[in-house]
């Protein structure tokens, strides 16, 4: 069973018809989803089902099954539909969009600290965080300041592959020590912010973004914090 991811290609798409081709206590399996499921430190999406009679199920969060199933799951006391159903699923999108800027803006952050490794993140609803390997962070007026210039120059944000041997062969792309790109695949999904060459940021990621820096709006950061001897905990909010 797998579940066609239609966020990868369209991350704006917000509602897709979709059959049901397995549905248990884990959740709904779909052959295809605008939902996207929990990973790379991104939350899943949540969202709804509407049925052929025009009932609603609320999907509570998608998660990563086995095989590249995505499972929809709904509250405990809701009746899943039967495999073979016709459903059309949405996804909350004022909660996606935010996820979708904040994910951005965390890739500007990594832009403004070249050569750190990233030891963990987490990307919240809002909210957000990277830890850096480093023995001392920029001060918060340098990092907003960088931050402030990469949204305003309003830079494309795109996506493309290569194949894992590619990857193999350019090391530096991967910046995240806690979160390795899926492999197994033969290829692995890139992102690109900015058109020049060299561009503000490139590495794999395989979550959701906004087409360009201008659409973050504004943020700041939150807070700069001691983790450890090298770890450097910087968080950002969005302000509006």
């Amino acid at each position: 069973m797998t579940t066609e991811p239609l966020f990868r290609d369209d991350a704006y798409l917000r509602e897709t018809s979709a059959r049901v081709i397995a549905a248990g206590p884990d959740g709904i399996v779909l052959d295809r989803t605008v939902l996207y499921a929990t990973g790379g430190g991104q939350p899943g999406d949540s969202g709804r089902l509407v049925l052929a009679d025009g009932s609603t199920l609320a999907v509570t969060e998608a998660v990563k099954g086995e095989n590249g199933a995505i499972l929809h799951r709904l509250a405990a006391d809701a009746s899943a539909p039967a495999p073979g159903a016709t459903v059309t699923a949405s996804v909350d999108w004022d909660r996606r969009h935010r996820l979708m800027r904040m994910h951005t803006a965390l890739h500007l952050l990594c832009s403004l600290i070249p050569g750190a490794a990233v030891t963990g993140g987490a990307i919240g609803d809002g909210k957000g965080r990277l830890d850096f390997d480093l023995p001392e962070a920029p001060g918060k007026d340098t990092l907003n300041a960088g931050l402030a210039a990469l949204i305003a120059a309003d830079h494309p944000v795109t996506t493309e592959w290569i194949g894992e041997d590619e990857l193999d062969a350019n090391p530096g792309l991967v910046r995240t020590l806690s979160v390795k790109p899926p492999r197994g695949a033969g290829r692995v999904r890139l992102v690109r912010i900015g058109a020049g060459d060299p561009p503000v940021d490139l590495q794999p990621c395989g979550g959701t973004h906004v087409r360009s820096t201008g659409e973050i709006g504004r943020i700041a950061i939150g807070k700069v914090e001691n983790k450890g001897r090298q770890n450097r905990r910087i968080a950002l909010v969005l302000e509006a």
